[in-house]
């Protein structure tokens, strides 16, 4: 009897995440699109130029003529007989679209920007890559963690980016915030041995493959405030990477919400402990495993 209570208590408890996991998903969407809509002026990192000179706007058809619209940016003198790193970027849902310019503005733009930076490149010479989902999809489910079509997509993009660029695909790290993070998710658990390290803020996920997870070296950023993503869950999903030997690192802000990726992305020990990251290598430091 105790086995079965034991059973039964398991499936309520899935259960209830299953159904808390569908209101965070559908409340992300919904405030994804508000926070678009409510954008207002920003600081210098967010005024960008829509035709920002720093990215290529380009466009990938596939053979059944979907469209996606992406965004790469590509080193200061890119040399065709060096291997470079790449920062494979999943945006909120505010830069959802079909405009190729929203997906690394606004919310997005710190994300897309800091591995830009001058000081940055010197150190960590990668290109980023920012697809952009359209309106109405997003980059995941976190009762699935299947690939959807969207997110087969920006994979066919990656693709096409390795094949026109020098691309080391032992150095390829996922970044997503908010949504994003969804993909991230999704990718982790279904092929962990493509991807180099993950950068995750504010996302949610009801894992179906921790052990995949584990095997990337990840970097997972929540605010304690959030209400979009009770710090709770968050907490929960730690408790259960570290129980599967996840090489994590945790940061979590006191007394803030959703919109921690300033904060996130100004970490000093960020671009560092992305640039020291390689496909299937160990542990970089014991700090990275915290």
């Amino acid at each position: 009897m105790s086995s079965c209570l034991c059973g039964n208590t398991f499936l309520l408890r899935r259960a209830r995440r299953s159904a808390i996991s569908s209101v965070i998903y559908c409340t992300a969407m919904i405030c994804g699109l508000a926070s678009h809509a409510n954008a207002g002026p920003a600081s210098a990192m967010q005024t960008l130029d829509k035709n920002d000179p720093a990215f290529f706007k380009k466009m990938y058809t596939d053979k059944k003529g979907y469209q996606m619209p992406y965004r790469v940016y590509v080193p200061a003198n890119y040399d065709a007989n060096k291997k470079y790193p790449l920062i494979l970027f999943f945006h909120g849902g505010s830069g959802r679209g079909f405009n190729n310019e929203q997906q690394i503005m606004h919310e997005n733009a710190k994300g897309t920007h800091v591995w830009t930076l001058p000081a940055n490149q010197a150190q960590f010479p990668a290109f980023v890559l920012a697809p952009q989902c359209s309106i109405e999809d997003n980059w995941g489910d976190p009762d699935m963690n299947d690939v959807n079509p969207k997110l087969q997509m920006a994979l066919d993009v990656l693709a096409a980016v390795e094949k026109d660029y020098s691309i080391d695909s032992d150095r390829i790290v996922l970044v997503g915030q908010s949504m994003g993070g969804l993909g991230v998710w999704a990718l982790l658990q279904n092929m962990p041995d493509k991807w180099a390290a993950a950068v995750v803020l504010e996302s949610y996920d009801n894992f179906t493959n921790e052990k995949g997870i584990a095997r990337v070296p990840l970097w997972l950023f929540q605010g304690d405030a959030d209400l979009t993503v009770p710090v709770d869950l968050v907490r929960t999903m730690v408790k259960q990477l570290r129980k599967a030997n996840a090489r994590l690192r945790y940061t979590e802000y006191h007394k803030m919400n959703n919109e921690i990726w300033d904060r996130a992305f100004s970490e000093p020990d960020l671009v560092p402990w992305v640039a020291a990251q390689k496909r299937g290598a160990p542990a970089v430091t014991a700090a990275a495993a915290k």
